[in-house]
């Protein structure tokens, strides 16, 4: 999975630098790179997902693209979709934000915020994704439209299009949800990231106006309530890491617990099973999720045993 991030963090940078020069995006490669996604995923959910969700304001623009493609595959596994379909979304994912390679360092890269002219630059990037794409032979109309329509939103405030419910297709409303998750679990130059947590609570929210509410709670079951890579405390005043989600007991994930707060010190990583009965790793309970600098504490260290 690690090998898997940093390839593919290194050819989304690529395709930037190839729509800048005006040259046309090799499909082939990037398919295949889609391919190792899809394939990690199957191996084990969780350790992609959990390692894009340390990104650093040089990387954030490719790891993104990484995240919202692993992501979108995911959600399609979960939804039942067939491969060809789940393909050319991930195909979408991964080549989304195309179009922010023509967006000035500058603006993309602002801390502060941005002015209505700079916004509007903003605002041309799904355009300019796509008209890039067009000119790149093999690729289909998925890709096309997810990297058009993923900020449309259902109630007609989204762009470029300002597309509302009835108009923006299935596909391109679940790029926009996880477009919109990576982007605020993520740490910015402008924004601490969110808990995951919390940022499923946002999405929820917001799926009265912005999202199909459906296609929301179908992703929230998709990452799981406390998804890959969330710090959480339990009852016994463990601190732990979420290593994989219980398909159906959002609540109870596998965790690998590695600090004791009542102690206020490490302890020897292990991982335990929350829907597992006593005795055989399990009876324990999340009392909440956690920020990591209130502990003081990386949890993302303690992922490793979910990807051996």
């Amino acid at each position: 999975a690690s090998v898997i991030r940093s390839q593919a963090a290194g050819l989304v940078r690529t395709v930037m630098q190839d729509a800048r020069l005006g040259r046309a995006v090799q499909v082939d490669q990037v398919g295949s790179m889609v391919e190792n996604i899809t394939e990690s995923i199957l191996r084990n959910p969780g350790a992609l997902v959990g390692l894009l969700r340390i990104k650093n304001a040089d990387d954030y623009t490719f790891l993104h693209s990484v995240a919202v493609c692993t992501l979108l595959v995911a959600f399609c596994r979960s939804r039942g979709m067939d491969s060809e379909i789940t393909y050319e979304a991930g195909l979408g994912g991964l080549l989304h934000d195309t179009g922010k390679a023509l967006v000035p360092e500058k603006i993309l890269n602002k801390p502060g915020r941005l002015t209505e002219e700079e916004f509007d630059i903003i605002r041309r990037h799904p355009r300019d994704g796509y008209e890039i794409l067009l000119k790149s032979p093999g690729i289909g109309p998925i890709p096309l439209d997810i990297t058009l329509h993923h900020h449309e939103r259902c109630d007609g405030s989204g762009y470029p299009d300002k597309q509302g419910t009835g108009t923006i297709s299935a596909l391109a409303q679940m790029a926009a949800i996880v477009d919109v998750y990576d982007a605020l679990t993520s740490d910015r130059c402008y924004h601490k990231g969110m808990p995951a947590a919390d940022a499923l609570r946002k999405i929820f929210e917001w799926s009265k106006f912005h999202f199909n509410p459906t296609l929301a709670q179908e992703f929230i079951r998709c990452v799981g309530i406390y998804p890959v890579g969330t710090l959480v405390l339990l009852e016994s005043g463990r601190l732990g890491v979420v290593t994989e989600p219980h398909e159906t007991k959002l609540l109870e994930p596998k965790i690998n617990v590695f600090f004791h707060t009542g102690r206020q010190a490490y302890i020897t990583p292990a991982e335990i099973d929350l829907s597992r009965p006593v005795g055989h790793g399990g009876a324990d309970r999340i009392v909440s999720h956690e920020s990591p600098e209130k502990w003081n504490v990386d949890p993302m260290r303690f992922l490793e045993i979910a990807g051996a």
